[in-house]
């Protein structure tokens, strides 16, 4: 765990959070400047960067544990609905090089807004993309 990294100081405690679950290798947390009422962050104890780094095991661990503290939160915070949003790399948002999943509670009407201007590829290029893209997929 590299000492300068914010999560991992607060999976040993050295900075405080109000923990609303724990496993052995994943916590979840209510986020200190939430967007909204109940924003929770849910983190795995080792410190990996990205969630291309995360293995396979731990990120089945994780993703439950987004299940079950997003339904937890959006019962608690009496939401309509929630946003998960999980950014990798500092030019996709990630402010913290520690992976990490935002559990983010809704109401209709709260203005909160997660849209992006839509590009276009022709057909051609959507082939190429989509050849290219499904080459790179690991293969079990």
């Amino acid at each position: 765990m590299p000492d300068s990294c914010v999560f991992c100081r607060v999976v040993k405690g050295e900075i405080p959070s109000a923990r609303i679950f724990e496993s052995n290798s994943v916590i979840a947390f209510l986020d200190i400047a939430p967007a909204a009422r109940g924003h929770a962050l849910v983190i795995p104890k080792k410190h990996f960067e990205t969630i291309s780094d995360v293995p396979e095991r731990d990120l089945r661990e994780m993703i439950v544990a987004v299940k079950n503290v997003a339904s937890a939160v959006v019962d608690a915070a009496e939401a309509d609905g929630f946003n998960i949003i999980q950014s990798n790399k500092q030019v996709a948002g990630q402010v913290i090089p520690h992976v990490h999943f935002h559990i983010i509670p809704r109401k209709e009407g709260d203005d909160l807004s997660f849209e992006w201007e839509h590009i276009e590829l022709d057909k051609e290029e959507l082939e190429a993309l989509m050849k290219k893209v499904k080459s790179k997929i690991r293969k079990k």
